[in-house]
Formats: structure tokens, sequence, C-alpha cells
């Protein structure tokens, strides 16, 4: 069968999915690399409602037959060959329109509710653009009859800049759409494996048993970027490593890792519980400020055998920023499950590999009886991959095979690669995830006003900590992990990053 007549076969999504979908920044870098994509995944599984229909917003001139074809260039570009096909392609970019619209102005926003006119599809406003003017939008929505009570909005991260800012805009959004109908992604919940851990830790009695501290000695969550600034200057030095990647895409790792088992699967349920964690998180006060927590910043160095600048060096880079590229730090849940287990977090720019990463250490035997220069692997190791190949692995002792090997330990995974155990099932990007659920009402991969608030009020006091201590952040060369302290932070516990990459 034809990939053709393959895509007309397959019977369209729910009809009581279907939704208008109105999306702010139609032509920017997350649109077109992400969002398209996206959606053009859903129509072509056959998930995406025949009524469903998509309206692009931008502040560039371009007719509907423009908009449509730099759509298809995207996909083209990002698509793989074998996804591609001419009936899927026509039947995705038909559903497109495009209106041209100064974001900050109500003039112009008639045209939205004029294209809605008629549909009873709730409408899904999608705000690919800068959290400064989700305020803007949202007044301009409700000032043009736009927005009725059916209607949802999704918003991106970083929601703020602070706790302060984060409620400004958080008000806001909730002047016009209620909390049951926003829809704040971190795309990090959305993928594969973050799903698959809430089914393993709470569907298998295994693992169930043994999380807690008295059976897990420590947690490593690490999300390595390879890459550097790439043209986000003006927007990275105001933010940082910290408010960038920690407040957010860490901490939500964190609290799936953390929390205790949900009452069930609702949205609220498993989001109480997240907050649960937010709220037992220690704060870093005193010589913890400088023992447990290390600020970098990446100077020239190495990636791939080329030479890449510094982040002073960058376009458009301010000489004497101290803003950090790289944070690493211990941390504790204060709890009954986790009482003395550190959490050790780290992420950074310019690092030799792309990775997202959990480690958890389960403790060792109390009475060990093998060879004591093996000790030191004697210990059970889960690791969940993120990215860039999903899977989990289970690292276990067996005895080394040989007849003269003796009772010498050998570590070894049980291995779950997705990619592997599911050769002909194509890995959905999380955005694919996010997207249907929005569709489906459903808010459970989503994150509430107060794990943003929370999240803040945390990262708050650090940055305080920071200013008040007025500490240059350390460098480390391009293509390294990090800085040296960052090592040694872990080192003095007795311990070591995991590097089986």
């Amino acid at each position: 069968m034809s990939q053709s007549s393959a895509s007309q076969s397959i019977p369209l999504g729910d009809p009581d999915h279907a939704i208008d979908l109105a999306l702010f920044g139609a032509l920017g870098d997350l649109a077109m690399r992400k969002l398209f994509p996206a959606l053009y995944h859903l129509d072509r599984e056959g998930l995406m409602p025949e009524s469903t229909r998509i309206m692009g917003l931008a502040r560039q001139e371009h007719d509907v037959a423009e908009f449509r074809e730099l759509v298809n260039l995207a996909l083209q570009k990002r698509l793989k060959k074998d996804e591609q096909d001419a009936e899927s392609l026509k039947r995705f970019l038909n559903r497109l329109d495009y209106r041209q619209l100064d974001f900050t102005k109500v003039d112009g926003f008639e045209a939205i509710r004029q294209w809605r006119e008629g549909s009873s599809q709730p409408m899904v406003v999608y705000l690919s653009v800068a959290a400064r003017i989700y305020g803007d939008i949202c007044r301009n929505l409700q000032a043009s009859n736009s927005v009725s009570e059916n209607s949802r909005i999704i918003v991106e991260k970083p929601i703020g800049y602070d706790l302060q800012s984060s409620i400004e805009i958080n008000d806001a959004i909730g002047d016009v759409f209620p909390e049951s109908r926003i829809y704040r992604i971190d795309h990090y919940l959305g993928k594969e494996t973050v799903q698959n851990l809430i089914a393993l830790r709470f569907a298998n009695p295994l693992f169930g048993t043994q999380w807690n501290q008295n059976n897990i000695s420590h947690v490593e969550i690490t999300v390595a970027e390879k890459v550097g600034i790439e043209g986000r200057w003006g927007y990275f030095d105001e933010a940082g490593q910290l408010r960038d990647m920690v407040q957010n895409h860490l901490l939500q790792l964190l609290c799936l890792i953390a929390m205790d088992p949900p009452s069930n699967l609702d949205a609220d349920a498993i989001r109480d519980e997240k907050v649960k964690v937010l709220k037992a998180l220690k704060p870093f006060v005193g010589e913890a400020l400088g023992r447990d927590v290390v600020r970098g910043q990446y100077i020239a160095g190495n990636t791939d055998g080329k030479s890449v600048p510094g982040y002073l060096e960058e376009e458009d880079a301010n000489t004497q920023s101290q803003t950090e590229t790289f944070v690493a730090m211990k941390t504790e849940v204060a709890n009954w499950r986790w009482a003395g287990v550190p959490f050790y977090l780290r992420t950074g720019k310019r690092m030799p590999e792309k990775l997202s990463q959990i480690v958890i250490h389960f403790r060792q035997q109390p009475h060990y009886i093998f060879d004591p220069d093996q000790r030191g692997i004697a210990s059970n190791k889960l690791i969940i991959r993120l990215q860039p190949e999903e899977g989990i692995a289970l690292q276990v002792l067996t005895k080394d095979s040989g007849l003269d090997k003796g009772m010498r330990l050998r570590p070894g995974p049980l291995h779950l690669d997705f990619n592997s155990a599911f050769p002909k099932s194509r890995i959905p990007d999380a955005y694919e995830r996010l997207l249907l659920e929005v569709m489906k009402g459903q808010q459970y991969l989503f994150v509430r006003r107060d794990e943003i608030e929370h999240s803040w009020r945390w990262c708050d006091q650090l940055i305080d900590g920071w200013k008040k201590r007025e500490t240059p952040p350390r460098r480390y060369p391009a293509g390294s992990w990090g800085p040296v302290a960052s090592i040694a932070m872990i080192t003095q516990d007795g311990r070591s990053w995991y590097e089986d990459y």
C-alpha cells in the first residue's frame, strides 16, 4: 500500500476533540521547528479531527498561499522522507489560514472573531511569543470578543523573570482565562520517558516499595546542552541558566522523581503531589550557598574538534556579563520519604554532549561478601534517559564469566531502548502529545500556577544569595563538563557524576 493511499484510509480524530487553533508567533522558530511538525504528525496519524482549523498570526505581511508555502518548506526540511506523503501534506496545509497582526494593539483582533463566526468548536490560543506580551494578547482577545467560555490558552515557559513578574503575567492571563483552561507547557513533561517514569514508579511494586531514603542513596539529574547561545544573547543574558533551565525543566523532573503516589491520574492529583515536593525543597542559606551550588560561565574551547568562542566573545556580548551558563547544585527534599537523600542537579551550555538523564543510585547491601576492591561498584542504578535517545536501563551486578574470574562482579544493564524495543513505532515528539492533550481538554501534563510560583520562590532566594555574595561565575572551557568545582562538590560526598554515556 502506498503512503498516499495509507493516509487516505486513516480515519480522522474524534470530532469531539475538534478545535480552532489560533497560533500567535506562527513564523517564529518554535512554531516552524516544533509546532507545525507536531501538528502535521497528529494529522497524518489520524488524530486531528476533520473540522480542526489552524490560523497563523504574526507581524509579517503574507497572504495565505505564501504562509502555507513557508510552512511546507519548514516541514520538508524537518520531516524524514518516509514521514512525508503528498496527501497528508495537502490535507494539513489546507487547514492553515493566516493573518498579519500587531499583538499589542486591539486593532486587527477583529479578524480572529470573524474567523471564528459560525464555529462551535473550542478556540485554543497558543502564545508562542515573549511572555511580556501575554497580557496584551489576552486583553485584546477579550476586548475584541474573540474568546468564549470554552476557549483555552497554551503558554510557553519561562513565565516571568522572578516570582513577582510571574504573578503579574499569570494575573493578566487569569483575568481572561480560568485556571482550568490554562495550559502551561514544559515540553519535557510530554516526553515518552517521562510518561514511563510515572508507570515505572507507580505500576511496578519492584520500584514502588524501594522508592525512599531507606533504599536510595542519592539522585542525579543532568540536562546538558551542546550548543551555546545561538543568537539568543539578548534573552539569555537577562535570564541565565538557572531561570532558563532549573526553574522549569529540572525542577519538574525532580518533582516527578520525588513526589508521593497521587490518589489517581487526574491532573490536580498529580500536581498536588508535585507542589508538596516544591514546598519541601531546602533553601540555600549560609555556608550552603557556597558549598552546595556552583555557577559557571563557558570560555573558548573545542566542540567536535572545532574551536568555539567563549560566552563573552559571542556576537553582541556584554564583555562584563556575570550571567551563568552552567549551574550544579546539591539539594534535598525535606520530608519523611527523602530525608538525608541528596539530589544533585546540573545543567549547562557548551557541554560535550546533548544529554538529559536521571540516575537513581540505590544503596549497597548492608553486608558485603565479595572482593573488597569491587565494593565501589556494588550498587544498582536506574538510568532514565530523556535525550538524545529515550530509554530506561537498570544496572545490575552479575558474576563475571570465565573459569579464572572467581566470584568477580560485573555490572551490566537490563536495558529498554525505545527505538530498539519498538522498531516499527515512531517515538512521538513531546509537542505532539501535549497538543493532543490540549485538544482533549486534559491538563495532567501541564504546569499549574502554584507550581510555577513555588519554583520561582525557591529560585529567587538562590538568585538573591548570589547577588549578596557578588561571586563571579567560575570559568569552564567549552566542550567540558563544567567547572572543576562541580566535580569537587559531589566528590566531597564520596560520589561522582555518572558518566557512562
